[in-house]
Formats: C-alpha cells, structure tokens, sequence
C-alpha cells in the first residue's frame, strides 16, 4: 500500500477548505493493548482487539467513509460484509464476527485496507476486479492479517508517533512525482482527495499478511490460490491503466508496498500449496455482484478520457494533452510530465482577489516562508469571472512556477486549480484553463454511470465479440480480459458467467 510522502523543500497546504482531511495513515496507531498472533495465524489463547484500539478506529472510521465516497449499502454491501466476517472468524480473535466493521465502499479507486479496532474497508472497484468469492475473502483475509498481527502497531512504535489521521485541511501534500523534467523533488502529488492512501506496512509485514489470510482461506474452506489469483489480476490492472494513461507501470493501490506484484504471486501459490484446492464460489460471488457501480459516481464527477464532467455541480474541464486525472471526494488530480495540477473548490466570501491570496497564503515552503504572487490578473471564460496569479518558488531542484486560476461560479462558490510546472512553463496548463465551462441541465441529464453487468455467454460469442459491448471507447479488449481474468485466446464455453461493463 502507498506511502503518501511529503517533499522536503515544498510543502503545499489548501486554504479556503479546512474541514478536508488529508489520511497519512502510514502509521496507523492502536494505542494499547492486544495480543498478536503468529505467522501461521496460530495463538495458544484467542486474543481480542483492545478497547483502546476500538475507540481509535470508530474515531476514524465516519472520516475514512467520507473521504472514501461513502458506504455502499443494499445486498452487495451485506454479501461484502457477510464474507469478511466470515474470514474474520478464522484469525482466532475473541468475538470476530461482532468486533469487525467490515465496509463496502463507494470509491472507484483499487484499493482495500484496515485500521486499528477490526475495521476494514474495499472498494467497489477492486471488487469487481475479483471473479469469485474467494478472492474477495483473500483480500479481505489480508486486511484481517494486518489488524491480527497489529502490524499498525508496531509501525506505530517504529514511528514513535500517535496519530491516525493526517494533518486538517491539507490538500496538496507534495511537490512533483518521480524521475522527470524537475527532478528529485518528491514522490506523491496531491493526495488529498485521490483516495490513493492508505496504510505503509514493511515489506515483511505485508507478505506476512498474505500468509495469514492464505491460511484464514484454508480454515474457511476456500481455495487458498485465490490470494495468487487477485495479485495477479490487481498487477495486470495495474498495467492497463498504466498503458491506456500513457504513464509507467507503478505499483497498485493494494498490495504495493516493497514485494513486486510477481514475487508476491509467487510466494503466494508456494504458501498456498501444489495440491491446493477449495471453494470459490464463483457463481453466487457474480451473482451478487451484478449491478455494481462501476468506475466515477456521477454524484461526484465523472472522468471520460480526458474530460472531467461534474453533472450535480454542472460544470465540465478538459486536462491537456499527455496528462491524466484521477477523480477523489473532494478534489481531482491531473498528472503529467510537464505538470502537476489539483482542482478543488472553496467558499467565496471576500471577492476574487482575496480568494486567491487566501489560497496563496495557504502554500508554504519547509521553512513556513508563504508564497506570495507579483499580481493577480481579472479574466472572463466561457461567461464566468475568473482571476489567476502566478509566483515562482526557489526549492532545492530549482524554480518552479505555482500558478492559482480561480472562477467565481456564483451563489458564494469559487472553483480553483493550482498547478505547478517548471518555471516559465506554466502555460501548459492554459487550455484546462480555458475549458472550463458550465453544462447545460439537459447534459447533466445525459451523464449515466457505469455498472457491472454480469452475462451468460451464448453459442458463437468470443471474448472479442463480448468486448466490444464495454462502455468505453478505448481499450475494450484489453479492459474485458483483466475484468474477467482471461487471455486473448481464452476460449469462453455456453452458459459460462462473464462480466461486461455498461451504461
């Protein structure tokens, strides 16, 4: 799981939006007691998730769900839970059925993890990813392996620190991302809102987990190749995405920290053994499944390619050529190799100028020197006021220009990027600039989501055929196949369950 990781020469905190919470959840803490139980998932006496431990995650807990998009509720939520209660069970702590909050979340980003007290969460996108009910208990089972092994606490104890949250009201946590045109000068980017968080766990901690929900799948009678089986799909999303943004293949939200996705796939089939075998359930695991919303919630924007359309908010963005966006709760991040940007909102109380400013003052460097700009500059796009200010920072790897363009949207709300670009080249972002726009009630009308739709294959039908029917206009093939784990001659049988992704 990513570590969300802060530079150390710039360090960009969002006024105007004090109540967002930025999760560095890296250390997540339990503070007290609680036994752990060992690699095997073996314990003499069945150990019980500490009182202390149960008020710091149902603190947490309401922020977490907020910042994830919500809870999804209804039949797909209960078989979620129904099925992480189940594998719970099998880790030997007292009353684990009770004491885990097992969640369904409404976020369209991979990912799955757990905090102190029993609560552990998945997307609704990486469950979709799985094709039966025993990867969905693997990923569960390893959540459950984290919370077990109170691997949070003792990466609390390494990090010597008492937090379970992140600092309030941040919004851009970092600089630029990686190896390119500026340098070393940091390895996250505007995590707030992405949902690309969650817990850091040693390279030691997380193939222990893997072990313990292989060996909490055997206990439950499942097929203990399922955990291999979800690794492998998880790397080959990974990869798509990778290909389809035009980016390098990172590691996935889940299951990212130090082993490699093959080396973990690996290890994972030797623990589960040469003559594994076991329930899958992949039929009533489908079954329930049917019908999941699929990719963004319109209620909260959707990206198609490389535009950005809110239908509730009514107004719509397009990110420049190259670059790629990822939709989070509260913010949208758009990445390229030339720049890094946010959008994000805020309350429009004392005229556009000081709007600017007030966002300005929240960006400060390491040495909490604020960022003050030259000028701020009065424009009009697409009929909607809108005022822009540029300053230029010095940080170890040289100038870079930070750039606010700010709309006044009317009825006291103010829309904002703030992007950050190698200095001299912040016109790049210019066009995304200039496309914001308003929408029109009957285009907010036409924005449908996209659901899983689970369909039984016909006589004659072929994964290309199939493909095709995918609501997208890039990628099909490639996006049926990892969906449902198949190669391109994989040969489909009649009556045989696959997934295909609708309007």
């Amino acid at each position: 799981m990513p570590e969300v990781r802060r530079s150390s020469r710039l360090k960009i905190i969002a006024a105007g939006s004090v109540t967002a919470l930025a999760f560095t959840l890296q250390a997540c803490v339990p503070a007290g007691g609680g036994g752990g139980l060992a690699s095997t998932g073996e314990s003499a006496t069945p150990a019980t998730i500490s009182q202390a431990d149960k008020a710091e995650g149902a603190k947490a807990h309401p922020q977490l769900v907020a910042e994830f998009g919500g809870k999804v509720t209804g039949p797909q939520a209960a078989y979620v839970e129904n099925v992480g209660k189940t594998i719970a069970v099998q880790s030997g702590l007292g009353n684990a059925r009770s004491d885990f909050t097992v969640t369904l979340l409404n976020s369209p980003v991979n990912n799955a993890f757990a905090i102190p007290g029993g609560y552990v969460y998945v997307t609704r996108q990486l469950t979709a990813l799985m094709n039966n009910e025993a990867q969905l208990a693997a990923v569960l089972g390893h959540e459950v392996g984290h919370v077990a092994a109170r691997h949070s606490a003792k990466r609390q104890e390494a990090a010597s620190r008492n937090q379970l949250l992140g600092a309030l009201g941040s919004i851009l946590s970092g600089v630029l991302l990686g190896d390119n045109a500026f340098g070393r000068l940091g390895q996250q980017v505007f995590s707030q809102g992405s949902q690309l968080l969650t817990l850091k766990y040693s390279r030691s901690q997380e193939l222990e987990a893997d072990d313990l929900g292989i060996a909490y799948l055997k206990r439950a009678g499942y097929d203990p190749r399922a955990m291999a089986n979800v690794l492998e799909s998880l790397a080959r999303q990974n990869a798509l995405d990778a290909q389809l943004r035009g980016t390098t293949n990172q590691v996935p939200e889940w299951a990212s920290t130090h082993p490699d996705p093959a080396s973990r796939v690996r290890d994972a089939l030797a623990t589960a053994g040469s003559g594994a075998a076991g329930i899958t359930n992949r039929d009533g695991f489908l079954a329930n499944v049917d019908g999941l919303l699929y990719g963004d919630d319109p209620k909260q924007g959707i990206i198609d390619g490389s535009d950005f359309v809110h239908p509730v908010l009514r107004f719509a963005f397009e990110a420049p050529n190259g670059f790629y966006m990822v939709n989070g709760t509260r913010a949208v991040s758009i990445n390229g190799q030339s720049g890094k940007a946010q959008f994000s909102s805020g309350d429009l109380s004392g005229g556009m100028d000081q709007y600017i400013k007030n966002v300005f003052a929240g960006l400060t460097d390491s040495n909490q020197t604020r960022i003050t700009p030259a000028s701020i500059e009065r424009t009009t796009v697409n009929g909607i006021p809108a005022a822009y200010s540029v300053a230029r920072v010095q940080t170890s790897n040289g100038q870079v220009d930070v750039t606010v363009f700010a709309y006044d949207f009317g009825g006291g709300k103010a829309y904002h990027f703030v992007t950050i670009t190698q200095a001299g080249q912040a016109g790049v972002f210019n066009p995304m600039f200039k496309s914001f726009h308003r929408i029109s009630a009957e285009q907010a009308g036409n924005i449908k989501p996209r659901v899983l739709d689970v369909v039984t294959v016909k006589p004659g039908d072929t994964v290309q055929s199939l493909a095709r029917q995918m609501a997208y206009t890039n990628g099909q093939l490639e996006r049926f196949l990892v969906l449902n784990a198949l190669q391109a001659d994989s040969t489909l049988q009649a009556g045989q369950k696959v997934k295909i992704i609708r309007y």
